[in-house]
C-alpha cells in the first residue's frame, strides 16, 4: 500500500505514545490499519491490537481493510470494536464482581422508558410535569458526565424547575430497577467499567494485559469517562496510539472534550508527534479556503493542509434576498447539475446548520421533484412542536375537531386530566355530540372538577382569539395564540437543556414564519378560516409528500440534505453550504459564550468546507423571516475568514444596511460570486 512520507513516518513510529494529527481528507484511516500491520510484521500477535473507534460503521470498514492487509485466513485478528462493545465485552467477563449476574441484559430504549414510566408512576409524576422518554434523556447526559445517582441532586442549581429535582429522584429509583432486574442500560456499559478500573485494580490490570497495542480513531470526540478508560487500558505498556483532528472537534455538546487532543503530548511525556497534511479530497482551491477559515482558530495544534488533487473552480458565494429566495436558487442550481449530468445526485449534499432550516429547502427540493433523503433531523413535520401548533390552528377554526383537542387538551397542562377527557369522549359518542360540546356541556351541568372546568374555560379563550381575526392577520392571531397558551414556557418546563428549547421553539417560529409566508403568497380575500385552513392543508399535504419522496426514490442515489454535524466523516462531489450569517453559523447561543465557543463554530463550518471534493458554492440571505416577520441578517464571519478578508468583517455595516453591500467584500455582493 501507498504511503506518503508522514504516513509512513506514522507507521513506523517507534512503539510508546503517538499522536497523528490527520487532517481533513489525509488518510487516517490508512494510517490506523496500515500501523496494525505493521506491528503483526514486527512480531506481535494480532490478538494483542485493541483498536478503538466510535461508530459501527468505522468499526466494521476497519475490521475489513484489516482482514485484508493481514490475510482473511490469518489465525488471530486484531480486536477493532466501539468503546462501548469493548466495555460490553469487559463486563461480560468480570460482572459478578460489582454484583451483576453473568447473563446481565442491555436494555433498549424501548425498556428504558417502560422502567421510567413505571418510576413516575411510584414517584406520583405526571406525565405532564415530567414524561419518561425526557426522564431517560436526563439519565443519559447525567452518565454521560459520570454523574452517580446519590451526585444528581448535586448538580441542581437552586433555580432550576422542579422537574429536575423529581428527575434526580427518579434517576435513583430507575438505577435500582435496574440492578434489581440484573440489567445495564447503553451509558451503563461505559459507566460500570469505569467503576471496575477505579475500584478494582486486579481487573485493570487483568484487561490492561490482554493487549500490547491500543490505537484510538476520532480521538478528538472522545468524552472525560471514555479517556479515562482508554488511559486505564494503556497507561502500563504506553503504546497508545491516538489518531485525530483538533480541527474537527464539534461534538463538545455531547460531552467530547478537545483538551484530550489538544494536551496529549504533555500528558504523555516523549510522545510523538506526526502531521499528515496532505489532502486527496478536496481541490486546492476549497484547501485553500479551509485553511484561511481555521487558521482563525489560536487554540489548535499547527497544521496546513496541502491539496494532491486537480485544480478546480473556487468556491461560490450566494447572495439571496430572503430563505425563500436562497432555496430556490440553490435548489435550481443543484437540479441543473443533476440534469447536466455533472454531478450523480449521491454525490450531492446542502448543508444547514439547525434542523428548522430544512423546511424551505424540503418543499423546493418536492416542488422540482428531486428525490432526497433527510438525514441527522426529523422532517420539520414530523417535530412534536409543529403537531402541537398545527392542532392549535386546528381547534380555532374547528373547535368541534376531536383529534386536534386530544392533542392539545392539556398542552400546556391546564387542569383537563386525562380521566376527565375520556369521560367526555365516552360521553360525547353517547350523545353524538364531539368532544369539545360535551365539555362545555358538563360544565355547565358540574359534573367536571374544579380544575376540568378552568381547563374547559381557558381553552374556551384560546378559540375565541379567532373573533381577532377579522383586525389582525392570521399570522398575528396565532402570535398572540402562542403567547397566551404560554407554549415557550412549557417547552422550557419540559425540557431542562437551553438548547433543546430554543431548538425546539426554532420550530415554532419557523411554523409562523410558514403561515406569514402563505398569507404574503396568497391572493384573494382575508377570510381567517380560509386562509388558515388552506395553510393546513398546504402542510398535510407537505407531509404526505415527505413520505412519499422518501419510500419511492431509489436507494442510494438521492441528494442529501442533512446538518452539518451529521456531514462528519462523509464527503462529496458537491457541496451547498446555506444560512451563512451571523447568528445561524456562528450560532447566535455561541455569540455570547465566548471564544472557545465561536471556535468550535469554526470547526464546524471547517468540517462543512471540507465534505467538497470538486465544487463548494456557500449561500446566505440578506433578511430571513423571525417570528413571522422579516429581518435583516449579517453575512457571516467565517465568509470573511474564507475569503481571506478576516480584518474585514468588523468593518461591515450593520444589518439594516445588508441591502446595500459594498462591491469590494465577497461577501456583501450581490447574486453569484467566487471566493478567491
Amino acid at each position: 500500500m501507498h504511503l506518503n512520507p508522514a504516513q509512513t513516518q506514522a507507521v513506523q513510529a517507534p512503539v510508546g505514545p503517538l499522536l497523528v494529527l490527520a487532517g481533513a481528507g489525509t488518510g487516517k484511516t490508512r494510517v490506523v490499519i496500515t500501523r496494525i500491520a505493521h506491528l503483526v510484521r514486527k512480531g506481535t500477535r494480532p490478538s494483542r491490537i485493541l483498536a478503538v473507534t466510535f461508530t459501527n460503521k468505522a468499526a466494521r470498514e476497519m475490521l475489513a481493510r484489516a482482514g485484508t492487509l493481514l490475510g482473511k485466513n490469518a489465525a488471530e485478528k486484531p480486536e477493532i470494536s466501539t468503546i462501548h462493545a469493548l466495555c460490553a465485552r469487559v463486563l461480560r467477563r468480570h460482572a459478578t464482581v460489582l454484583g451483576y449476574p453473568v447473563r446481565f441484559a442491555i436494555i433498549d430504549r424501548g425498556e428504558q422508558e417502560s422502567i421510567a414510566r413505571k418510576v413516575l408512576k411510584e414517584l406520583k409524576v405526571a406525565e405532564a410535569v415530567l414524561r419518561p422518554g425526557d426522564l431517560i434523556d436526563r439519565i443519559s447526559r447525567w452518565k454521560s458526565a459520570a454523574v452517580r445517582p446519590d451526585g444528581a441532586f448535586d448538580t441542581i442549581a437552586a433555580d432550576a424547575p422542579d422537574s429536575w429535582t423529581l428527575a434526580a429522584a427518579g434517576y435513583r429509583r430507575y438505577q435500582h430497577a435496574l440492578r434489581t432486574a440484573g440489567a445495564v442500560d447503553f451509558d451503563d456499559l461505559l459507566l460500570v467499567v469505569e467503576e471496575l478500573f477505579t475500584n478494582h485494580e486486579q481487573v485493570r490490570l487483568a484487561e490492561a494485559g490482554r493487549f500490547d497495542h491500543v490505537l484510538v480513531d476520532e480521538y478528538q470526540d472522545t468524552s472525560g469517562i471514555q479517556e479515562r478508560i482508554l488511559t486505564a487500558l494503556a497507561r502500563d505498556h504506553k503504546s497508545l496510539c491516538v489518531v485525530g483532528d483538533d480541527d474537527q472537534s464539534i461534538y463538545a455538546w455531547r460531552g467530547a472534550q478537545i483538551s484530550h487532543i489538544l494536551e496529549f503530548p504533555r500528558r504523555w511525556g516523549g510522545a510523538t508527534v506526526v502531521r499528515l497534511e496532505e489532502n486527496y479530497r478536496s481541490t486546492p482551491e476549497i484547501i485553500h479556503a479551509a485553511n484561511q477559515l481555521i487558521s482563525c482558530n489560536t487554540r489548535r495544534h499547527g497544521k496546513t493542509l496541502v491539496s494532491k488533487a486537480a485544480s478546480g473552480p473556487p468556491p461560490v458565494i450566494v447572495q439571496a434576498q430572503d430563505e425563500i429566495d436562497e432555496s430556490r436558487r440553490v435548489v435550481g442550481d443543484v437540479e441543473v447539475r443533476l440534469r447536466e449530468g455533472e454531478v450523480a445526485p449521491s454525490e450531492a449534499v446542502i448543508l444547514v446548520r439547525t434542523g428548522e432550516q430544512t423546511r424551505v429547502f424540503e418543499q423546493e427540493l418536492r416542488r422540482k421533484a428531486i428525490p432526497y433523503e433527510l438525514i441527522g433531523s426529523r422532517s420539520f413535520f414530523d417535530r412534536r412542536e409543529v403537531k402541537d401548533v398545527m392542532s392549535f390552528l386546528r381547534l380555532l377554526i374547528d373547535p368541534d375537531d376531536d383529534m386536534a383537542l386530544a392533542r392539545i387538551a392539556n398542552v400546556p397542562p391546564r387542569g383537563l386530566s386525562a380521566h376527565a377527557l375520556d369521560q367526555a369522549r365516552t360521553a360525547a359518542a353517547a350523545e353524538g355530540r364531539s368532544v369539545w360540546q360535551q365539555l362545555l356541556v358538563a360544565r355547565a351541568e358540574t359534573r367536571l372538577s374544579t380544575a376540568a372546568a378552568a381547563g374547559v374555560t381557558a381553552l374556551e379563550k384560546l378559540i375565541a382569539l379567532r373573533n381577532a381575526s377579522a383586525s389582525q392577520s392570521a399570522t398575528d392571531v396565532l402570535r398572540t395564540l402562542i403567547d397566551t397558551t404560554g407554549y415557550r414556557h412549557f417547552l422550557a418546563k419540559e425540557y431542562d437543556d437551553p438548547a433543546e428549547q430554543e431548538s425546539r421553539w426554532n420550530y415554532v417560529e419557523e411554523l409562523v414564519n410558514a403561515l406569514a409566508e402563505h398569507e404574503r403568497s396568497r391572493r384573494g380575500g382575508r377570510d381567517f378560516a380560509a386562509v388558515v385552513r388552506e395553510f393546513l392543508d398546504d402542510l398535510v399535504l407537505d407531509v404526505k409528500e415527505t413520505e412519499r419522496f422518501r419510500d419511492d426514490k431509489p436507494r442510494g442515489n438521492v441528494l442529501r440534505l442533512m446538518t452539518l454535524h451529521a456531514a462528519k466523516g462523509l464527503e462529496f462531489e458537491q457541496v451547498w453550504m446555506v444560512g451563512m450569517e451571523e447568528g445561524l453559523l456562528p450560532h447566535h447561543r455561541s455569540l455570547g459564550d465566548g471564544l472557545e465557543a465561536i471556535a468550535e463554530e469554526r470547526r464546524l463550518c471547517y468540517v462543512g468546507v471540507t465534505r467538497a471534493k470538486k465544487r463548494l458554492t456557500l449561500s446566505l440571505c440578506l433578511t430571513r423571516m423571525k417570528w413571522g416577520k422579516s429581518r435583516p441578517c449579517r453575512p457571516s464571519r467565517f465568509l470573511y475568514e474564507l475569503t481571506g478578508q478576516a480584518d474585514k468583517f468588523n468593518e461591515a455595516p450593520p444589518p439594516r444596511e445588508a441591502a446595500q453591500p459594498a462591491k469590494k467584500s465577497p461577501p456583501r455582493g450581490r447574486g453569484r460570486r467566487t471566493a478567491r
